[in-house]
């Protein structure tokens, strides 16, 4: 049952976004979802103290003990200590809990002072911070600041990293586009 609240409220975290709706039109319903082993990953111990009254947010902690938690990454990428700090867990999609292959859906957790270095890849993204504030670049572009709620759009192959200050970051993502599964390509370090 955690895992419909979370899609319920993941989703309802995306209504009204502008960027959202081309991917929210691949949405699954709602229904019986594929079993998932659970998984933990160090990230996921700042999970409990971040801030925020997204529902989303106190959802991802209601069902985080029964979510996969994974990585693109290895340690040869970018070393161990971003790997200390950095996960994700898929909630729709090809891994996820509910199956589709149209577009992805999950959430990224970046502890304080992880730099995600600019990577690009042919997937199509919004991301939505839902709980810390960490600041982002695109393309050329200097690193700005983005606020919990304000979505962040890349499209397919246009380079963006992020870089997270005292507070951990939580944010949702959406991806579509290309293989779903590929793996970014790494543009900085």
């Amino acid at each position: 049952m955690a895992f419909e609240a979370l899609l319920r409220q993941v989703r309802a975290a995306f209504d009204g976004i502008a960027a959202a709706r081309p991917f929210l039109a691949d949405w699954p319903e709602v229904g019986p979802h594929r079993v998932v082993q659970p998984s933990g990953l160090p990230v996921c111990r700042w999970l409990d103290g971040m801030e925020g009254a997204s529902p989303a947010l106190a959802a991802i902690r209601a069902a985080a003990p029964t979510l996969r938690w994974q990585q693109t990454y290895g340690a040869q990428d970018f070393g161990a200590d971003f790997l200390a700090g950095y996960g994700w867990s898929e909630f729709v999609g090809l891994r996820g809990p509910f199956a589709c292959d149209r577009m992805a859906c999950g959430v990224l957790l970046l502890a304080p002072g992880v730099v995600y270095p600019a990577h690009a890849h042919e997937a199509e993204e919004v991301y939505l911070p839902i709980s810390g504030v960490a600041e982002w670049q695109q393309g050329d572009a200097d690193f700005a600041p983005v606020p919990v709620g304000q979505p962040i759009h890349h499209a397919s192959w246009v380079p963006h990293a992020m870089r997270v200050g005292s507070e951990p970051l939580a944010a949702l993502y959406l991806w579509r586009g290309g293989d779903l599964a590929a793996k970014s390509v790494i543009l900085g370090r």
